[in-house]
């Protein structure tokens, strides 16, 4: 899925223009016990309280491809015949009414997480009226398309309890101490399925979502998709950062990671420039290409790929995962200085006298504690 698709399921989630039918939620106590299960069509429920569901469900499709928007892939024998493949479609099939099954559900998704205090499991059933692309030029641009995108999301949210507070009273125009109450939280996790592609449904994938781009929440993905859930990319970051530097050693110089970087966030760049365009991908043999442009040996360049593939596999990595784009920054044991993506040519590393510096050209506008400083010519330039 790309940007384009999301926010089409997205905007779908408007009180004005959803086509969900149908509401199940299962309310459940810090020790896995199901306090109560409700079902509802949103069409019924008061235009505020359904804009509340609504809201949680969009929740569930923000944040950043491959970060906190995950595609999880079916293996074609798990759309075939597996159990937890062949349970998400009866949900979808059967638009959430038949109750065993949505018990059947709950009762996985609460025996697979380890959630501190009561939430909500909530789960929608959506028939999507699929938004026309022009694909036929015949076809006016403001034709209804005949598509339905028939699908079911999944939100978890947490129940928290309000603080002791005074609230006003404006029977009596004064303050009272509020009675503690549980209020539904943002979703830590959910998932949309079937994953929605150019215009339509794809049964081979799911999109899960995670508010913590770092959490993978393991024992839910395998519950609930039968698969193994993907690194996070926070871990996908800090293993290739340790591989660059373990595989290339004394050749890992300033020159390496600012190439690394720069072609990265060039793709990073660009595709962000293009909504409808799937996330910057990047494989072992283009990093590997960058590295040999760099003057890296072979054979570092060969204990790289191997590294490579033992930590990430023969799976391509998304390059928002492994870099900063809006980050460049050199780290000491007493100096941190944070540059520019855009300029980390200003930064050179030298060696003089014997000891090692981090050069920074500053011609002007240079800043110490908030006051402006003057930088007096010392005497003569120091040859490389």
């Amino acid at each position: 899925m790309n940007r384009v698709d999301i926010a089409e399921i997205r905007r779908g989630l408007n009180p004005d223009k959803t086509s969900a039918d149908r509401i199940c939620g299962c309310y459940v106590d810090d020790r896995g016990e199901i306090i109560s299960m409700f079902a509802q069509s949103p069409l019924t429920l008061p235009q505020e309280e359904a804009e509340k569901y609504l809201a949680l469900f969009r929740k569930v499709l923000s944040g950043a491809l491959g970060k906190n928007l995950v595609e999880i892939p079916f293996r074609p024998d798990q759309v075939a015949e597996g159990e937890e493949h062949r349970l998400l479609t009866a949900l979808k099939d059967t638009s959430l009414k038949v109750d065993q099954a949505v018990e059947k559900f709950f009762r996985k998704v609460i025996d697979a997480l380890k959630f501190e205090g009561n939430y909500l499991i909530l789960l929608l059933h959506d028939n999507h009226d699929v938004a026309w692309r022009p694909r036929d030029e015949y076809k006016a641009d403001d034709a209804p398309s005949e598509d339905v995108f028939s699908h079911i999301l999944c939100a978890v949210c947490p129940v928290k309890q309000t603080r002791p507070a005074l609230s006003y009273c404006a029977e009596d125009r004064s303050f009272h101490d509020r009675e503690l109450d549980w209020v539904v939280a943002a979703p830590e996790l959910g998932f949309l399925f079937p994953a929605f592609e150019d215009g339509g449904a794809n049964i081979y994938a799911a999109l899960c979502y995670s508010r913590d781009a770092a959490d993978d929440h393991a024992g839910f993905v395998k519950a609930v998709f039968g698969g193994d859930a993907p690194m996070p990319a926070a871990a996908q970051k800090e293993t290739f950062e340790v591989l660059l530097s373990d595989a290339l050693e004394d050749e890992c110089d300033l020159e390496v990671v600012q190439t690394v970087h720069e072609q990265l966030r060039g793709r990073v760049e660009e595709v962000r420039a293009d909504k409808q365009a799937e996330p910057a991908t990047v494989t072992k043999r283009e990093v590997s290409a960058m590295l040999r442009d760099c003057g890296v040996s072979e054979q570092k360049r060969a204990a790289f790929e191997e590294r490579f593939d033992e930590e990430f596999g023969p799976a391509d990595l998304r390059a928002e995962n492994i870099v900063d784009v809006k980050r460049f920054e050199l780290r000491t044991p007493d100096v941190i200085v944070k540059v520019n993506p855009e300029r980390s040519d200003l930064i050179q590393t030298r060696t003089i006298d014997g000891s090692r510096y981090i050069l920074i050209r500053a011609d002007e506008g240079v800043e110490v504690n908030g006051v402006n400083i003057a930088i007096g010519d010392f005497g003569e330039d120091v040859e490389e």
